[in-house]
């Protein structure tokens, strides 16, 4: 049931109005009191709103506008799409601070974004097995801690975040390039029921938007505007991720980028971001936690830890190389272990998660 109707059906009216766009329509809204406000406010008066002028007051006083609303009201009603509308409580908090967010946000799913962690994987369509192989493990590593997964629905990089949060149980949210009466690209349709079922699927477009290529940019910024972080796992030069990073970066998000061999193709965007200082280096899910300040004693205390958990070998070994000589840093237990530095982050992160190990200062690690 939507609360508040008649609101949202003029917010609804709003966003139909040519050239308005978010930015404006959050003025209006904010200086009016409500969206009901607008339509009932002389046109003189708007036009003396600052940026508003009479060309946007011609474009709100257009007849058809409330009739376009209606119409679209009745395809949400019929469908049951749930509407976030950002003078709720219910809009993504996050997203709501970025000042081009949309007025309303169209979803489906079961969601639960409160006091969640939450990151944007993003990146390109034509991903390398060493990419998928990344974006997997990425998310296996962090699924401890229970993250909310956030990503464009596409091929390549977004359907591989998405596909992987689900078989580690996660929520994951798509961002759509279009409305909800369709799914792009048509075969990921199979994977709707499971990701409605945790999470689901978000847009800003009405059902009678035109499919237009410019509509997966501009979704863009709520991939970079609803989490806390962007992590761009695969980059050509160019590209769309490289906008949601940008976006991202405007939003004062943090950026990780995933580094790559200077000659590849799809790692020049990344090694771009991190050359720049516009993102930074990721090798695992350790740099994530970190930097971040994810708090791992805080999902810790939330589960019953068994005093003997079982360990696979690698663990043992670290486990062990730090119980014989006591505080060790992170170079070191490379050297000792034989693992290599990536690999190693993971599992200390895991053994953290298990409560068997601890970080100290300086990048030292010790047994519990």
């Amino acid at each position: 049931m939507i609360q508040d109707k008649s609101e949202i059906l003029s917010a609804l009216a709003l966003t139909k109005a040519n050239k308005i766009g978010d930015i404006y329509a959050r003025k209006l809204i904010n200086q009016l009191g409500s969206a009901e406000a607008v339509f009932k406010e002389k046109p003189k008066n708007l036009s003396l709103i600052d940026g508003i002028g009479d060309g946007l007051v011609h474009e709100i006083s257009k007849t058809n506008l409330i009739a376009d609303a209606e119409s679209e009201m009745d395809f949400i009603e019929k469908e049951g799409i749930g509407i976030w509308y950002f003078k709720d409580k219910d809009y993504p908090k996050r997203l709501n601070q970025c000042q081009d967010a949309p007025i309303l946000i169209f979803n489906r799913g079961e969601f639960d974004m409160k006091n969640k962690p939450m990151i944007s994987i993003v990146g390109t369509r034509k991903i390398t097995a060493q990419g998928i192989d990344f974006c997997q493990q990425l998310i296996e590593d962090l699924a401890p801690l229970n993250p909310v997964i956030v990503s464009g629905f596409a091929f390549g990089t977004d359907i591989t975040a998405h596909k992987t949060a689900l078989d580690n149980n996660l929520q994951n949210i798509a961002v759509l390039g279009h409305g909800l009466n369709k799914i792009y690209p048509s075969v990921h349709a199979k994977y709707v029921p499971s990701v409605e079922a945790n999470g689901g699927l978000i847009t800003d477009f009405t059902s009678d938007a035109n499919f237009d290529r410019k509509n997966f940019v501009k979704r863009n910024r709520i991939i970079a505007g609803i989490t806390e972080a962007t992590v761009v796992i695969e980059s050509a030069e160019k590209g769309g991720s490289l906008i949601t990073a940008d976006l991202a970066n405007q939003y004062d998000r943090e950026v990780f980028a995933v580094p790559g061999r200077p000659k590849d193709r799809y790692s020049i965007g990344c090694n771009n971001l991190i050359k720049k200082h516009q993102a930074h280096l990721i090798s695992s899910a350790a740099d994530i936690v970190y930097l971040l300040n994810w708090d791992i004693e805080k999902e810790k205390a939330g589960k019953q830890q068994s005093l003997f958990v079982d360990l696979n070998e690698e663990e043992k070994k670290v486990v062990s190389t730090l119980a014989e000589n006591g505080k060790e840093e992170l170079d070191d237990l490379v050297i000792k272990t034989n693992i290599p530095g990536h690999q190693l982050a993971s599992i200390l992160l895991n053994l953290e998660l298990k409560g068997k190990i601890r970080p100290l200062p300086g990048k030292q690690y010790e047994t519990i």
